[in-house]
């Protein structure tokens, strides 16, 4: 057991990936952290008070530590009118195919990070993690004063060595095989995610938590003696009877075959990795993100209403061809079976 499992009282050194938009549940965290592993809530599209309430559930559930993930965010992107116009003429067929109205860029395309990190200092988790960018220097203090742990991510050591210049307690490592949104904000390596969580275990005086395609307890162990303290897997819990997966989005999961997955930023306006579809093969001019993830919503509400799998963001790692069903505590089992 390492400092980092020991801090957290964990007894099996994985992380539940943080999966915002749906599979994220707090019965899927509250499974893993009583199970002896680190849960977590992916919280980037829940207001406030959904955070809150999130938290409670898994509260009422487990008494064990879990994490609480929030995206930091940018400026919202400039786009001209031109560039608007192309991602809506992009997704105009789609729309019709399932008889919704035009799609239409909505004014709000995001939560308000200042309110949603105020609910996370309510609630004090064990561990705070974030994506996307480096989180300023007060609201660290104002986590770790509170006892939160704070993890960051990085794609690259130069994103590893800045985030541990700006003071986190621990770095997750997303290697390229990593299912769903890329997590950094300067240069992504796309590196094999061993060779990554080596490089950035040399680079920084931190525990380093690898994540990407890491499915069974091989994975795990091969992680571990690359340098990790801890392993995050999203992936591998994307079909635990816990977690909020969509019925199509299951479907499309059992049936993937090795090399299913494809990046694209067709669906948010930011690289991730996810299952190839006609969206990632038809929509070609895209917003930036957060603006293209507004464009989507609609798109992909509808399309999970209707099982219609290939208008999904289909959200997976290169691994997902070698995932399974199963409770949450048992696929955990798996990935950590000693």
């Amino acid at each position: 057991m390492n400092p980092l499992m020991q801090r957290l009282g964990l007894r099996v050194p994985i992380v539940q990936a943080p999966m915002a938009g749906g599979p994220s549940t707090p019965e899927l965290a509250a499974a893993v952290s009583q199970a002896g592993g680190l849960g977590s809530l992916g919280a980037a599209y829940l207001t406030p008070a959904q955070l809150r309430e999130a938290a409670g559930a898994v509260r009422r559930l487990t008494d064990r530590p879990f994490a609480l993930n929030l995206f930091v965010p940018e400026p919202r992107p400039a786009v001209t009118e031109e560039e608007v116009a192309a991602a809506v003429a992009d997704l105009v067929p789609l729309h019709a195919e399932l008889e919704l109205p035009p799609p239409a860029l909505p004014e709000r395309v995001r939560e308000d990070f200042e309110a949603q990190f105020e609910a996370v200092l309510e609630v004090k988790p064990a561990v705070f993690s974030f994506a996307f960018g480096r989180l300023g220097r007060p609201e660290m203090a104002a986590l770790q004063a509170a006892g939160t742990l704070v993890i960051g991510t990085a794609t690259g050591v130069e994103e590893a060595r800045a985030l541990a210049a700006d003071g986190v307690d621990a770095v997750v490592a997303q290697g390229g095989a990593a299912g769903g949104h890329r997590g950094g904000w300067g240069q992504d390596e796309l590196a094999d995610t061993l060779a990554l969580t080596r490089a950035v275990a040399e680079a920084v005086a931190l525990p380093v938590i690898a994540a990407g395609g890491l499915m069974n307890a091989a994975d795990v162990r091969a992680a571990l003696d690359a340098g990790a303290s801890l392993v995050q897997c999203g992936t591998a819990f994307l079909r635990a009877t816990e977690a909020g997966t969509s019925a199509p989005y299951r479907s499309a999961l059992a049936a993937a075959q090795p090399g299913a997955t494809t990046l694209t930023r067709a669906f948010s306006g930011r690289l991730a990795r996810g299952l190839a579809n006609r969206v990632t093969a038809e929509v070609g001019r895209p917003l930036p993100y957060p603006l293209q993830n507004g464009l989507t919503r609609p798109l992909r509400t509808a399309a999970a209403s209707a099982g219609r799998a290939e208008f999904l963001s289909l959200w997976a790692g290169e691994g997902a061809h070698r995932g399974r069903e199963g409770k949450a505590a048992e696929i955990l089992g798996d990935l950590w079976p000693e």
